[in-house]
């Protein structure tokens, strides 16, 4: 790999102002290769089409912006009846009034927030963690450094504030993957190989820092040398537990007994447990392994050339063609759990969830006190799941609770529709009932610790998840990514950010002048569990919003709330709530379909503003929003500025945030002359936000 002219195959692919770097470090250029799915199960947009007139004898009704922002630009329902995730009671608290500001440019590179409200980055690549860790110098940085210093790329965040005091905390963040490009100086990479991808090795996985404030609604500070403070990484040591620990299918030469894993790769969003433990799932982990050509591994991406990122060179067990290391990529490709707690903890991947690329996982308990935790396999044309615990929830045992994830029940979604075919002709026309909607079922694979897929064993099934839901027939759709259960009412929302190759010659429900068939914008699922019961084999569900650009796009559409008074919002990716029990959603990709900066977007849910969609920040240029937090009862956003200047290099970078060190012979003490990615508060001024333009700092 060059860090100045890596070769990008998506390279006059993209479209707008997506960047074919982006697809290339993130997830391997996928879309130049062909879908990992090719089994012949009915496509969701195909189950839509045939169905979406049932609905009125079903019962399902559907529930029924300011100035532009111009900153520096440097270069040119009802009750829930099951216990919440977070106790919560809709109505109280929620402070976050704001206007909503206008889609920012995509060359602004700056946070841009309403009136009324700033930011700050409370922690940054490279800043140090540990008390002897030194200042962070782009120009001297070592394996050993980066192992010490906040991760690369940070995606899922939380932070959890200690109860006792409500002022110090810890901050959790992944860390998903590399852009080496950005990281390192060519020349330097091209003399130090090795070097560089220990380095990027160090800056995947997990940073735990503990952070503090002086009153409960200012600004988070990070604390170097926290005494919870951790660095996990490629190489940091996790348990296997569930069904598939110490399969066959699991152990290498390095790990006989299939029961120890060094590293989590690729961590994109995650979820954090009622008992304080964060999720995270590994998802494009396929692009860090050389393939021998199986057919398992074609189902999971995984190619047989040299990867570009080379790690095989330095570390055998990434060369899958290596003797002893056949299996050493079905260790990953899990939903991970830590403990940010306890930093001498090990961590665990739970193979009772199973194995694909996960977006992450979130919990919910149900009625009964069961643990369910949803999950998305992040590629076009896979599947929703869900698993229920075998056993039940403890409010004051952690020690039980954070063993109740490696028993239990997988399940995955097939859905049908209510609505005559011939009203659904992938333009993106509501149907004449006025919602898309229907019927769904949880369609087991492992049951009562046992396979439920015929001619797969347990162990089969977890392992090779997407070819079990293959067998049973479950429903493809438009890569689901983050799915979120509605701490206030229970319903599940799931993000589905795009699928360009829907309707594409041999797939299934194609149709080449559909826009929504080739789906660029994506869409959100909404999903009622039968009686609001999370263990439950049935749910309805509806489309909560086809997202898009309504000034140029005629297909969007927002559960009936009028389309030209909402913010455009396109490539819907991560999810959360605020106490209210309001939707947040943060988008990746909009530069490259609508033509903005990537967002975060406040979403009502009930009412009669129901599909109201109002834009509350966007990120720097080249940049996505990640891991959004809302603490609206103190004033505070936070979200996970990713990538940020992505497909500029460490000579010419596009992006200087988030310290706008305007060349590197300026760059103080702990900065840098380019882009870093960072955990990004926004918080709301001791004034009152004005009506107008919004701001940039």
């Amino acid at each position: 790999m060059n860090p100045t002219r890596t070769l990008l195959p998506m390279l006059g692919h993209t479209r707008g102002g997506r960047s074919a770097a982006t697809c290339h470090f993130k997830c391997a250029d996928a879309c130049t290769k062909p879908d990992c799915n090719t089994s012949s199960n009915g496509y969701f947009k195909d189950i839509a089409d045939k169905s979406m007139s049932r609905r009125s004898m079903l019962g399902l009704g559907a529930v029924g912006a300011s100035a532009l922002v111009i900153g520096p630009q440097l270069f040119g329902a009802a009750d829930a009846t099951a216990a919440p995730l977070v106790p919560m009671k809709p109505g109280k608290g929620g402070h976050l009034s704001f206007d909503a500001i206008e889609p920012v440019s995509r060359s602004v590179d700056t946070v841009s927030v309403p009136d009324g409200y700033d930011w700050n980055a409370i922690i940054r690549w490279g800043d140090p963690l540990f008390k002897n860790t030194p200042a962070f110098d782009a120009s001297k940085q070592s394996a050993r450094k980066q192992a010490e210093q906040f991760g690369y790329n940070c995606d899922y965040l939380d932070i959890i504030v200690d109860k006792y005091s409500g002022r110090t905390g810890v901050l959790v963040a992944n860390h998903e993957y590399t852009n080496e490009d950005m990281m390192f100086d060519a020349a330097w990479f091209q003399a130090n190989k090795d070097e560089a991808r220990k380095i990027a090795m160090n800056a995947h996985g997990f940073s735990v820092v503990e952070v503090k404030r002086k009153k409960n609604d200012k600004k988070w500070s990070y604390v170097q040398g926290g005494e919870r403070n951790r660095r996990i990484t490629a190489s940091t040591e996790f348990l296997v537990d569930g069904p598939a620990a110490g399969s066959d299918l699991l152990k290498t030469a390095a790990d006989p007994t299939g029961t120890k894993v060094l590293g989590t790769l690729n961590n994109c969003a995650g979820g954090t447990t009622p008992w304080g433990t964060v999720l995270s799932g590994e998802e494009n982990f396929d692009q860090y392994f050389r393939g021998k050509g199986t057919a398992q591994e074609a189902r999971y991406g995984i190619g047989t050339g040299a990867t570009d990122r080379g790690w095989e060179d330095i570390d055998p067990r990434f060369g899958l063609h290596n003797d002893g290391y056949e299996n050493e990529a079905n260790r990953f490709g899990w939903v991970v759990e830590i403990d940010p707690q306890d930093p001498t903890s090990t961590p665990v991947k739970h193979t009772n969830l199973g194995r694909f690329k996960h977006e992450g996982a979130n919990v919910r308990i149900a009625k009964n006190g069961k643990v369910v935790a949803y999950s998305g396999d992040d590629s076009r044309f896979e599947y929703l799941y869900k698993f229920v615990s075998k056993n039940t929830y403890s409010k004051h045992d952690r020690k039980h609770n954070m063993g109740l994830l490696s028993e239990g029940d997988l399940y995955v979604a097939k859905f049908e529709g209510n609505s005559p075919a011939s009203e659904i002709d992938g333009s993106g026309t509501v149907p004449s009932d006025g919602a898309f909607d229907g019927m769904g079922t949880w369609l087991p694979l492992v049951k009562n610790g046992e396979s439920k897929v015929d001619g797969m064993s347990i162990d089969e099934v977890l392992v090779y998840s997407r070819l079990a839901a293959d067998k049973v027939g479950a429903t493809k759709l438009d890569r689901p990514e983050d799915v979120e259960p509605s701490p206030v009412s229970g319903k599940v929302y799931v993000a589905l950010t795009n699928n360009t190759d829907r309707g594409k010659d041999g797939k299934e429900g194609a149709t080449e002048v559909s826009p929504r068939v080739r789906n660029r914008d994506g869409h959100v699922l909404e999903i009622t569990e039968a009686g609001n019961d999370a263990t439950a084999a049935k749910f309805t569900w509806n489309i909560l919003l086809v997202a898009g650009d309504p000034n140029v796009n005629g297909s969007t559409y927002f559960s009936g709330y009028p389309a030209d008074k909402v913010s455009p919002i396109s490539c819907p990716d991560n999810l959360a709530f605020d106490s209210k029990g309001n939707l947040w959603i943060s988008t990746d990709g909009a530069p490259g379909t609508i033509g903005y900066s990537d967002a975060l977007h406040k979403v009502t849910l009930t009412g009669k503003d129901r599909g109201r969609v109002e834009q509350f920040l966007a990120v720097p240029t080249g940049a996505e929003t990640c891991g959004p937090l809302i603490h609206d009862k103190d004033n505070s956003v936070f979200v996970a500025v990713q990538h940020p200047g992505e497909g500029g290099s460490f000579a010419s970078p596009t992006s200087l945030f988030p310290d706008f060190v305007k060349n590197a012979a300026d760059a103080g003490k702990g900065q840098f002359y380019g882009p870093r990615p960072s955990v990004v508060q926004v918080f709301k001024e001791d004034s009152k936000p004005g009506k107008g333009k919004g701001r940039n700092k």
